[in-house]
């Protein structure tokens, strides 16, 4: 087994690099980012400021990406959805895993405080180190309630999008991050039904596997409720207008309809639910682009 892994390890592949960065992840995450930046001002966003404002909260959130990889390595190994990973597979060593990370974190760091601002910078640090640390390393192994506690370093680009333009926290930025944190129980734990015999064979203490799935999906439901009610608050507060209302009626429509299915013991639903949810968080955050934009 170790002849195979230092063979694998002496052919690294640039693409092993590029997985640890958790490409899919980081994308949704930079277009929620991208829709703080823009709700933030009337105005059109300065391509510039875009695009380095973009590029550090990337860069950060890809080290905080490579983090979790090295921390959890031994559970990977035993998943068969993330077994083919670069660490688990032997096509990096942790040590490589974490001099990436902490080289790509640092860069986007520096990004952020000296061409961005700030608080952006230290913000972006917080949610890095509560992804990376909090989560990841405590939380994840501590309790069933870990994606609710650490969803919240997960909810935090729409805020930095905003903060990166006008350098200070404001009630609408903390709204999006609310929608998120909301989102994040029902859509983690739809997976972790579909999941719940390898998070076990783990020992990952996910919700399902600790409290069962009877009360996982009567969670996912009430949490569904709950995003419907936050999903809302755009329009009540004035921040949206009707585009985004309707829109957004009907994306919550699909996901009431996915979780009383799985309250109903549909077995078929809870990997349906995830994939759908995570369609939703991006064409919600679509539709406050349009809506802002047609508000002109």
């Amino acid at each position: 087994m170790s002849s195979i892994s230092e063979a694998s390890i002496t052919d690294v592949s640039w693409k092993d690099y590029y997985h640890l960065c958790k490409p899919r992840v980081v994308a949704v995450l930079l277009l929620t980012a991208l829709v703080g930046m823009c709700l933030a001002d009337s105005r059109l966003p300065n391509p510039l400021q875009l695009f380095v404002a973009l590029l550090g909260i990337g860069l950060c959130a890809s080290s905080a990406a490579a983090f979790n990889h090295v921390l959890d390595r031994r559970f990977d190994v035993m998943m068969a959805r993330t077994r083919h990973r670069p660490l688990p597979t032997g096509h990096l060593r942790p040590s490589q895993a974490i001099a990436f990370a902490c080289i790509i974190g640092v860069i986007g760091f520096l990004v952020l405080f000296e061409w961005v601002n700030p608080l952006t910078a230290y913000l972006t640090l917080a949610s890095l180190l509560g992804y990376a640390v909090i989560y990841t390393a405590f939380l994840k192994r501590a309790t069933p309630q870990n994606i609710t506690i650490g969803g919240l370093a997960g909810a935090m680009p729409p805020l930095l999008g905003w903060v990166a333009v006008t350098g200070e926290i404001e009630p609408n930025s903390l709204l999006l991050v609310l929608i998120i944190f909301a989102w994040t129980p029902p859509h983690f734990w739809a997976l972790a039904i579909h999941k719940r015999k390898e998070y076990a064979l783990a020992g990952v203490p996910m919700l399902p596997v600790t409290h069962g799935v009877a009360f996982t999906r009567l969670q996912i439901l009430l949490y569904t409720l709950l995003l419907i009610l936050t999903t809302a608050l755009p329009f009540v507060t004035g921040m949206s207008g009707i585009v985004y209302l309707l829109g957004v009626a009907a994306l919550n429509l699909r996901m009431l309809m996915f979780a009383l299915q799985l309250y109903n013991e549909d077995e078929s639903i809870p990997i349906k639910m995830f994939w759908y949810s995570i369609r939703y968080i991006m064409w919600l955050f679509a539709l406050l682009l349009v809506d802002h934009y047609l508000s002109w």
